[in-house]
């Protein structure tokens, strides 16, 4: 499994030669955060080639908060499971803060899925207009 995606990859050996072969666990983490919020800021049905690709709308789950923290952790979990194979045996939980009521806070807890790395911690965030940020 490489760290990087494949344009990444592409990217990063014209900017960087000599580090052909070399796998980084920062490189690594930054690319799946990035690809993270690629797919959760995408909305399903928006991606022709797959229909399921992204995540559903958020703001009519956060009409019936707190009954949808569930169905938004589900979400995120399948989305991980299906679209990020370099980050395996992912659990959603939602964290809860009274300090800011605009924004939900999730913690994604998963392995890498790179060779001698282990577990890694991501925060997500979902505003109150649906738009998603993933945190290492």
């Amino acid at each position: 499994m490489y760290e990087q995606r494949l344009t990444e990859r592409l990217r990063s050996q014209e900017e960087e030669p000599m580090r052909r072969g070399k796998q980084s666990r920062k490189r690594c983490i930054d690319s799946v955060v990035a690809h993270l919020q690629c797919i959760l800021n995408t909305r399903q049905g928006n991606v022709p080639l797959a229909e399921d690709y992204g995540a559903p709308d958020f703001v009519g789950y956060l009409q019936d908060f707190p009954d949808s923290i569930k169905q938004i952790e589900e979400s995120i979990c399948s989305a991980i499971r299906k679209y990020e194979p370099r980050l395996a045996g992912a659990k959603v939980t939602f964290v809860p803060r009274e300090d800011d009521d605009l924004a939900l806070r999730f913690q994604i807890v998963g392995c890498l899925a790179i060779e001698g790395e282990g577990q890694v911690l991501l925060e997500t965030t979902v505003s109150s207009d649906g738009r998603i940020s993933v945190f290492p």
